[in-house]
């Protein structure tokens, strides 16, 4: 079965379509940068507006006055936005107008709210994009030329004028627009780690955003601030509290406190989700069990459904982490997954409500490799889940690492809706502190042919519900920003935040586009910089890679997640250590996972699981992920594997120095602020790669027996 990996994009982006692949070109920009920008913060994110340069001459000729159709709180958003947005690019106050819109007028409205929509005879095209999609168009009504951003609901209009903004913020031109898009995936949902003492797991920018003590009464303006940034990019919901849940969020003063953020985020679409304890009957309720079988369990959480819900109307629903990690689940009461994510999906499907189940579980007793054990267990409940649950898988069958090959329950889950869960938050990838862009990660991950169908069964056609029907299609972020004045507190780890939104819109987004897009929107509109940053950006995560786990290598850290560690032999589980995955000795390194060993690839299709079993045909990316090598297995390069484990270390060091020169290029160029910032954190990744690249080798060299080759 042959997908098109760009059926999406093909649904009318048209005129738009150079914004999906390859390479914006300014019009008209400034051949210099500013003689030196002025200092900001990080805090308005990718919303800065800042004025793109001579373009702004061109864009003032196509908006002179707004018209917002629509008297909705979400209107009364979309008029606020624009008047910002448009006061700051251009650099003068562009007034509201009711009347009959003139030249030069955007006006943004649906078939329902807007006379002017609803007579441009778009009804056709308007079917085509469901509730959240848009359209964006230059038009003539009568001899006015103006801009209309229609859409079926006030919504939809609210992305569409985003989507118009970011075309200003980028320096595009503005005159002739004939865009059509809508979202690939239903579900776009950050998942917030943060507990209810203010703390957040995998958080690494300050305490959480969730003032608790001081809900709902006293409201930060972060919140609006949270969700006009989610609802810039389309991410269209958050679960607010740890995966790790405490009961009590389900309390009635919590939900009461939720309740509050939920109608703060309502204008901007941002709908409310919450991580359930499944043992909350038991700990919250005070029943002497959380059985999913109990008629008392499923009468607990119906009621406790129905009281939600009469607090926030359009609660999204449940994420649910169980038997795993030492979190309460059905196993407990030797019932399935499949048994206690029903039994919530029977509570919230009279709301409409979904449940969300996380894969990520990995029982000792299901198979002595943990990266086999979450597939075992869920594809043998394939299709005995309710329609209004989906499992959330990572993008990987680890933990986050800084490469994995796809998990491979995407494709192995044939009757089943499975969403994807990424983390942006880069617990492995140098978290706060190393300049780490995960676009490429993600695309890498995306692009991955499952054959689940044949060729062109990719993840992203998977996600989209074009391999298999999926009632529910997603892709869910671990974003955790934090109290930090610039929320992810590393300056470019906010374009994880939007790499993460771009792509969970559309799956078919390149990398180096969204890089650009975020650059622009965040730094600068500088062409001769906009290429650097962007280049910087492109190449960060593999210099990641390089210098901590190259060449298929895992789970080399100990328990911050941070530091190298590979000698690490001490945890709570043995697969929580650094020896169980790379297994060195004098013999070799690497962990088998081939048919002739723990058999893993067979998890995989045909077509894929052959090419990971031949050692031959394995990707060397992810050679010691599937295959155990002596230390003088020659690879493709011509080196043995001992010197060429060494030459990728010393490779990627020299690339994070290179990352800091070339940042140091861009004095001057960047505010002073943000420059020092960022140039701080590099001093930090530099000495860590050297740290990495060091003890790596060290360890591993009282296995090799050899020295390290001389590297030129």
């Amino acid at each position: 079965m042959k997908i098109n990996r760009r059926k999406f994009v093909a649904v009318g982006l048209a005129g738009a379509a150079s914004l999906c692949v390859g390479r914006y070109t300014s019009r008209g920009m400034a051949d210099e940068p500013p003689v030196q920008p002025l200092d900001e913060d990080g805090y308005k994110l990718w919303l800065r507006y800042a004025p793109p340069g001579d373009a702004a001459k061109s864009h003032a000729r196509f908006v002179r006055q707004i018209r917002v159709d629509g008297t909705s709180a979400t209107c009364a958003a979309i008029r606020d936005e624009l008047r910002l947005a448009t006061a700051t690019l251009l650099g003068t106050a562009i007034p509201l107008n009711d009347a009959a819109p003139a030249a030069g007028t955007v006006v943004v409205g649906t078939p329902e709210t807007s006379p002017l929509v609803r007579n441009l005879n778009w009804s056709a095209d308007l079917r085509a994009i469901g509730n959240e999609g848009f359209i964006v168009r230059s038009a003539r009504v009568g001899r006015q030329p103006m801009t209309v951003v229609a859409a079926n609901t006030d919504l939809g209009a609210f992305y569409g004028a985003f989507h118009f903004l970011r075309l200003m913020q980028t320096g595009r031109p503005i005159d002739k627009l004939e865009i059509t898009e809508r979202p690939a995936l239903q579900l776009r949902l950050m998942n917030d780690w943060d507990n209810l003492d203010g703390t957040i797991e995998r958080g690494y920018a300050g305490r959480s955003l969730w003032q608790w003590n001081e809900l709902p009464d006293k409201l930060s303006p972060r919140y609006v601030d949270y969700a006009r940034a989610c609802a810039s990019i389309g991410i269209n919901g958050a679960v607010i509290n740890n995966v790790n849940a405490n009961p009590q969020i389900l309390a009635p003063d919590y939900l009461r406190k939720v309740a509050a953020l939920a109608n703060v985020w309502r204008p901007y679409g941002v709908r409310m989700y919450l991580s359930a304890n499944f043992a909350s009957p038991v700990l919250l309720g005070g029943l002497s069990t959380a059985d999913p079988l109990d008629k008392t369990v499923a009468d607990w959480w119906k009621a406790k459904a129905d009281e939600i819900y009469q607090l926030i109307p359009d609660f999204g629903g449940f994420l649910v982490k169980a038997n795993s990690e030492g979190q309460p689940g059905p196993k407990t009461y030797a019932r399935t997954h499949a048994d206690g994510a029903n039994l919530l999906a029977d509570a919230l499907a009279p709301h409409n409500g979904n449940v969300i189940w996380r894969a990520f579980v990995y029982d000792q007793d299901i198979d002595p490799d943990r990266v086999k054990r979450a597939y075992l267990e869920f594809t043998r409940l394939d299709g005995r889940f309710r329609p209004n649950v989906a499992v959330q898988v990572k993008n990987g069958p680890l933990d986050f690492q800084p490469r994995e090959p796809f998990h491979p329950l995407f494709g192995g889950l044939k009757q089943t809706s499975v969403i994807a869960e990424i983390q942006a938050t880069q617990e492995y990838l140098g978290q706060a502190k190393h300049l780490v862009y995960l676009g490429t990660m993600w695309t890498e991950f995306l692009d991955s042919d499952t054959h689940a169908m044949g060729g062109g069964s990719t993840v992203s056609n998977v996600l989209a519900g074009q391999v298999y029907p999926s009632r529910l299609t997603g892709l869910v972020s671990v974003t955790n920003p934090g109290l930090d004045t610039n929320w992810c507190g590393h300056h470019f780890s906010q374009s994880n935040w939007f790499a993460f939104g771009r792509l969970a819109w559309n799956p078919f987004l390149s990398a180096g586009t969204i890089a650009e897009e975020w650059t622009r929107m965040t730094f600068t509109n500088h062409d001769e910089t906009v290429a650097v940053i962007r280049e910087m950006m492109m190449g960060s995560r593999e210099t990641f890679v390089n210098y901590t786990m190259p060449l298929g290598l895992h789970h080399m850290i100990g328990g911050d997640h941070y530091a190298p560690q590979p000698w690490n032999n001490q945890a709570p589980e043995a697969d929580w250590t650094a020896t169980y995955y790379n297994q060195a000795s004098v013999e070799g390194i690497g962990f088998d996972r081939t048919k002739n060993g723990d058999r893993a690839v067979e998890q995989y299709f045909p077509p894929v699981c052959d090419m990971f079993d031949d050692i031959a045909t394995c990707p060397e990316k992810l050679l010691l992920w599937f295959h155990r090598c002596a230390w003088d297995y020659r690879t493709k390069s011509g080196k043995i594997l001992w010197d060429a484990l060494c030459a990728k270390y010393y490779v990627g060091a020299a690339q994070a120095a290179a990352l800091q020169r070339t940042w140091q290029s861009l004095a001057g160029k960047i505010d002073s602020r943000r420059h020092q910032e960022v140039a701080d954190r590099l001093a930090i990744q530099v000495a860590d790669s050297a740290k990495w690249r060091d003890q790596i080798l060290a360890y591993f060299g009282t296995f090799s027996k050899r020295p390290v080759p001389a590297m030129s």
